[in-house]
């Protein structure tokens, strides 16, 4: 006899079983927090103190970390200054070097990045901390009620954004944010991707999206540069490349397959306009072999990405 939904005794109760989001075993509230800077001597201690002030209320044992980047002024001896462990390039190598030696440097299972040019409020960082337990990373998403990005580079920051957004198959509503909050192993298991450049959160952004892992984005403010910006407009094309190069590495299909069916429908309107004027031309038959080759060369890149993701 069928059970009605009337019938159930709503007097007997299940207990409801909540899935952790992260595949990882639980982390400590403990953090280190790794400061990149290079040329920030007028900024830096201001910084550090800021950072400090915010962590003694949150309750969560942590470290600060200043990686001066090979700096011409005196970044080094003020961040020195503050009390805090300073690691020093001789000379300079990049951001995403300096992220990668501070978070080899680090006592902690929890890492947590920040600038020292004052955009990132320290405000902020109490957010991502509340959200550590459910993620493997919490990224302070730069969409809250003041958000200080230069008008010229809006543009390109909102195509590359909804570029990376439909290759990794998912919002990603900022896809390069410098304060983030991320397990040290997650890190890790990516360092060999991560660039030594600005696009070091690029990549660990879509590695983690086509990896689906548990990542939570959170509003937060980006306040006015102190100082001069090192990016250049030459850098969207950069991170254009570096995006595609990624999806490529993680999820081939999403490249080969469009580009394939783009060549095939030139094909196949050059040959159907071939049968009207009863004259098969060489243009038709390349573009539908062209586009056979490009699917295939998909599959296998993406049977490859399939065998290196299971090692």
């Amino acid at each position: 006899m069928m059970t009605r939904a009337t019938d159930i005794d709503e007097s007997v109760t299940g207990e409801i079983e909540h899935v952790p989001f992260t595949d990882g075993h639980p982390l400590a509230n403990a953090v280190s927090i790794v400061i990149p800077a290079f040329n920030e001597g007028k900024h830096v201690a201001d910084e550090v103190r800021a950072v400090r002030e915010v962590m003694k209320r949150t309750g969560w044992e942590f470290e600060i970390i200043v990686v001066d980047d090979g700096s011409a002024d005196d970044t080094a001896v003020n961040a020195a200054a503050t009390g805090v462990r300073v690691i020093r390039h001789p000379r300079n190598r990049g951001y995403g070097a300096s992220l990668k030696r501070g978070i080899a440097a680090a006592a902690h299972d929890w890492i947590l990045i920040t600038d020292a040019d004052g955009t990132y409020p320290a405000e902020a960082i109490p957010q991502l901390l509340a959200r550590a337990a459910d993620n493997d990373m919490v990224v302070g998403a730069r969409t809250g009620a003041n958000v200080a990005i230069p008008i010229e580079r809006r543009p390109a920051k909102w195509f590359l954004r909804k570029l990376a957004s439909y290759l990794a198959g998912q919002e990603l509503p900022d896809l390069n944010s410098g304060l983030r909050l991320m397990r040290k192993d997650l890190v890790q298991r990516y360092v060999y991707l991560l660039p030594s450049g600005f696009s070091f959160t690029t990549t660990i952004t879509l590695a983690t999206a086509c990896n689906e892992h548990s990542v939570e984005y959170v509003p937060i403010d980006y306040l006015k540069r102190l100082g001069s910006s090192t990016i250049r407009p030459r850098h969207a094309y950069d991170f254009t490349l570096l995006i595609l190069r990624v999806i490529v590495f993680f999820n081939p299909l999403k490249i080969f397959i469009p580009l394939g069916g783009f060549l095939f429908l030139l094909g196949l309107g050059k040959f159907m306009y071939d049968l009207v004027k009863e004259n098969l031309s060489e243009s038709a038959i390349f573009f539908l072999l062209a586009a056979l080759i490009i699917w295939c060369v998909g599959l296998l890149a993406d049977q490859n990405a399939k065998v290196a993701s299971r090692r």
